[in-house]
């Protein structure tokens, strides 16, 4: 099992309509639905990992409500507890170069990246929020 420690990179965060840099590295989008006004063949993604976003149940019953951000997160992380396998995948890749993480969300505080993020900086523990 990789540790924390092992992740030597970063992993950062942006919007996939913020322009694409040298400095992202490994760029994954990590939204279960395709992005809007995004043509795939001008996305500048080097992996889709829909697996890993929010359930569709989960994805539509926090609708960017701020009032459910809390909760979100905690079942959110309810929802990567039980996906270790590509945890692992994306915390090897982040041992080897800097991962973006790629989201669409309008919303840059309050969204699914910001949840993963600090899930895979503490991984194997659980972030607490």
């Amino acid at each position: 099992m990789m540790t924390r420690s092992m992740a030597k990179n970063d992993i950062g965060i942006k919007r996939i309509y913020d322009p694409p840099q040298k400095s992202d590295g490994l760029r994954l989008l990590i939204d279960r639905l395709w992005p809007r006004g995004i043509k795939k063949t001008e996305a500048a993604i080097d992996l889709w990992l829909k697996e890993i976003a929010p359930s569709n149940a989960l994805r539509k019953w926090f609708n960017h409500d701020p009032e459910k951000w809390l909760e979100f997160q905690q079942r959110y992380i309810q929802e990567l507890q039980e996906k270790p396998e590509l945890i692992e995948f994306i915390l090897e890749k982040a041992s080897k170069q800097s991962i973006t993480l790629l989201y669409s969300a309008k919303d840059t505080q309050s969204n699914n990246a910001q949840v993963l993020q600090a899930f895979l900086k503490a991984w194997p523990e659980s972030p607490s929020f």
